[in-house]
């Protein structure tokens, strides 16, 4: 499996516009067994998203989807910037199945 835990940062005040374009093309991605979106408590404009894949590939295939496109096009000027992001290598938990 392919994980991606990333922190992202809204324009002040408009967080929640961020998360609903995010969730809005989230629905249906080949190969996506996870997709947490979340508010940081600390942060009023911050966002982690924390995906879990079957494979790398999928991921990147996933960012041509229209749906995907779309949000990326609504969101783009909404976003702040880009915080940290990590790759990790999950290995199974509660509603994966290991691959």
């Amino acid at each position: 499996m392919y994980g991606l835990i990333g922190k992202m940062r809204a324009k002040p005040g408009e967080r929640d516009a961020l998360i609903g374009y995010i969730l809005e093309s989230s629905g249906t991605m080949p190969g996506c067994l996870s997709y947490v979106v979340a508010r940081d408590p600390d942060d009023a404009d911050a966002i982690w998203v924390t995906e879990v894949w079957d494979r790398e590939e999928s991921h990147k295939a996933s960012l041509a989807l229209p749906a995907v496109q779309a949000a990326i096009a609504k969101a783009k000027p909404i976003i702040a910037g880009f915080d940290s992001h990590v790759v990790t290598e999950p290995v199974g938990g509660f509603g994966l199945v290991k691959g």
